[in-house]
């Protein structure tokens, strides 16, 4: 029987964890044509456009950081 420590028992429950569909990878599909909705639709309101293309672009920006150091992660492990 193979101890806890294993590596390839670990393996194994990280696989088994995995069942849905990886959804941090689809949230460009969400903020990417926000982006542009958010140019064209507040036209009338600058201030309120740049603040909230800022805040949704910082956020893509975050949310990439967040996926490239989780992969830096992984593969150090």
């Amino acid at each position: 029987m193979a101890s806890p420590s294993d590596p390839s028992v670990q393996e194994a429950a990280i696989k088994r964890q995995r069942k849905g569909p990886p959804f941090k990878f689809l949230f460009p599909l969400v903020y990417a044509p926000v982006l542009p909705l958010i140019r064209l639709s507040l036209r009338k309101n600058p201030v309120l456009r740049d603040r909230l293309f800022t805040l949704v672009l910082a956020g893509a920006f975050a949310h990439g950081m967040y996926l490239v150091t989780d992969q830096y992660d992984i593969e150090s492990k």
